[in-house]
């Protein structure tokens, strides 16, 4: 596979898992079950947007098309979206966001931990930066998983059934197709065999002193990087892309 067209489609997949995610998880402001965490989820958000907004500016320069973030997020239709289904799911109880959020925490974390050698300038210094607000971003979902498990009764029930649920999205996020075998030959991404061991390794340790029980189920729901989504997604765009597309032209003055 060409290697610019791999960079380009790695940094729309990513960049696509960050702002739905940011998307959800915002859904939480002005509902948080305490204060501190309607911040703190708030300020998760605004990262991963962040994070978004130069991963997919980049993917435009590589197309060389003149397409920006704004294009991406507010000008395509749900099939042509690839992030993975995890990140798409609803947030349902505070539990359910959290057991969502520490999964893929643990996987953009070592992700980025692998980029921050990479041979792309652009993946390297972006790495670099963004694995410090990730860093916080696993640090919260893991206490609060941790806070669940080793908690009441009821939380503890409430927070495996979780982990229960959204464990079928987990393997989408290790699909080593030929995107990433093209990305991690070339030393720009690392490569997810390594990837998923250290993501299995932490996923293990926080379950295991959460005292939670972790899901033997093999069956994975994939689909998401092809452009394969549950009706969750369009409902989300919907939402997100109402404004600019009823006022295309309109700008902030």
């Amino acid at each position: 596979m060409d290697l610019k067209e791999a960079l380009r489609e790695f940094c729309v997949r990513q960049g696509d898992d960050a702002v739905v995610l940011s998307h959800r998880v915002t859904e939480w402001c002005g509902h948080g079950p305490i204060l501190e965490e309607d911040i703190a989820l708030s300020n998760i958000g605004l990262d991963l947007l962040g994070q978004c907004q130069s991963l997919l500016n980049y993917a435009g320069q590589i197309k060389g098309n003149g397409r920006t973030a704004d294009d991406y997020v507010y000008r395509r239709p749900e099939n042509l979206f690839k992030n993975c289904l995890l990140v798409e799911q609803e947030n349902g109880n505070y539990a359910n966001t959290i057991a969502r959020h520490f999964f893929y925490d643990v996987y953009h974390f070592y992700l980025l931990e692998g980029m921050q050698d990479s041979k792309d300038e652009f993946l390297r210094g972006f790495a670099q930066k963004s694995i410090k607000e990730v860093a916080y971003h696993i640090r919260h979902s893991s206490n609060w998983v941790l806070r669940f498990g080793d908690g009441t009764e009821e939380s503890h029930a409430k927070i495996q059934e979780a982990v229960d649920f959204i464990w079928r999205y987990t393997g989408e996020m290790f699909e080593n197709d030929e995107i990433h075998r093209t990305l991690a030959e070339a030393g720009i991404i690392p490569d997810y065999e390594t990837l998923k061991s250290k993501w299995d390794a932490k996923v293990n340790e926080i379950l295991a002193e959460a005292t939670l029980i972790r899901p033997d189920q093999t069956f994975m729901a994939t689909g998401g990087r092809t452009g394969i989504h549950s009706e969750k997604l369009g409902f989300l765009l919907s939402e997100m892309q109402y404004l600019v597309r009823a006022y295309p032209d309109a700008k902030w003055d």
